[in-house]
């Protein structure tokens, strides 16, 4: 049995540009209304690949936090904190360490292909090898349910998965599971353990595969029980015993290719990026300056908005009357490349136009900022340790 939960986290290594908001952050504003969320920036990713000037990451987690706030995450629906602010990331990071073949994290298709791409950075250290296993912890030790990712992030998910699944394997026969289920079972009142009991009889004896789902609606309704206590109680009567870590799910999300300055995807190493809170002076002059198609050399000449950069931007920023405004007027002539800019820019300005509103009071009073993140801080230790007290016991290490 398992609490719906999602789980996701960024680097801290620059500015957030629009390519982040239509990437992730609009996704992530959508799922904190549908489940309990917990995002998180993650420092330590960031030394996997600047562990040698690591200067530019504290700056960029607070900048990256009030650029989630501006862009709508609420932290009355999501946790928000720092990784390395939840110390039980490393703990079972390290723990998962110990059980991970060395294959496992070589045949991860983004290791040789971040290799590659970054081959002007010395990459030959365990932390960018391990950053995968990272990610692991990361999830498992909130025993997400669901992880939003692209469809280039899905083997890092079923890594997590066999991960789960081999510590499970390994160390899921809990010691003195049975006392511990009847314990558990002395914090339910009367009723509830009468009905508990009817259930697993109705389950186990019946075969009535409805029962489960009776049975998950009554636990998550008792106040009197931990987490684990419910994912034990499940386990009993589900006839599996107890799952440690959960095997999370991809959610993948839509893919969203949203077009730089040159038509590239917009990347700050491309240099083609619109900041998330990007001025209004500068916003209108890096669009005004975007290359258009090389065949409108002189004002009179027609255009294939198909070749030209600033079409893409329509496509994202402008409704079908104005799309059908460029293509007309663009392939006869009927306007020029400035006006054919103007709507991309006010429509840029006009999303961006809340973002700089809710920023600003966060710009104000940073403490307001640190208040989020230590309230998020002190929520996600709370399922961390939990977590972690399994892990230990099940490993032998109960005695601390």
């Amino acid at each position: 049995m398992s609490i719906d939960r999602v789980v996701s986290g960024m680097r801290p290594t620059g500015a957030m540009h629009l390519g982040h908001y239509h990437g992730a952050l609009k996704n992530w504003i959508k799922l904190q209304s549908e489940v309990p969320c917990l995002f998180f920036v993650a420092d330590w990713h960031a030394l996997t690949t600047h562990y040698d000037d690591p200067s530019i990451i504290e700056s960029s987690t607070w900048e990256m936090l009030i650029d989630w706030l501006a862009a709508g995450i609420d932290p009355a629906k999501s946790s928000l904190f720092i990784q390395s602010q939840v110390i039980e990331h490393a703990e079972l990071h390290l723990l998962l360490s110990m059980i991970t073949p060395l294959g496992w994290l070589e045949r991860v298709p983004t290791y040789k292909d971040q290799q590659e791409k970054l081959s002007e950075r010395d990459l030959a250290t365990y932390g960018f090898l391990g950053y995968p296993l990272l990610q692991a912890a990361d999830v498992l030790i909130y025993r997400a349910t669901q992880v939003p990712v692209g469809a280039d992030q899905i083997p890092h998910i079923e890594m997590m998965r066999e991960i789960a699944r081999r510590f499970n394997h390994l160390y899921g026969k809990e010691k003195g599971f049975e006392e511990k289920v009847a314990a558990t079972l002395q914090k339910l009142s009367g009723k509830q353990a009468k009905q508990y009991k009817e259930l697993r009889t109705t389950y186990q004896e019946q075969g009535n595969a409805e029962a489960l789902g009776w049975a998950k609606t009554l636990l998550d309704s008792v106040q009197s029980i931990s987490e684990t206590d419910r994912e034990r109680l499940f386990g009993y009567l589900a006839g599996t015993r107890k799952q440690i870590l959960l095997e999370p799910q991809a959610r993948l999300t839509e893919s969203s290719r949203m077009p730089g300055l040159d038509g590239q995807k917009m990347s700050k190493s491309y240099g083609n990026s619109i900041t998330l809170r990007e001025d209004k002076e500068s916003l209108t002059k890096k669009i005004r300056t975007m290359p258009t198609d090389p065949a409108r050399v002189r004002r009179t000449d027609p255009g294939d908005p198909e070749k030209c950069p600033v079409w893409q931007l329509h496509l994202v920023y402008s409704d079908a009357p104005t799309k059908e405004w460029v293509v007309k007027g663009c392939t006869s002539a009927g306007i020029g490349c400035l006006e054919c800019k103007q709507p991309v820019i006010d429509g840029v300005l006009k999303e961006q136009e809340p973002m700089r509103e809710r920023a600003q009071k966060y710009i104000d009073d940073p403490s307001l900022v640190r208040a989020i993140v230590a309230d998020g801080r002190d929520k996600a230790r709370a399922l961390a340790q939990e977590t972690m007290r399994e892990v230990r016991d099940a490993m032998g290490l109960g005695y601390k």
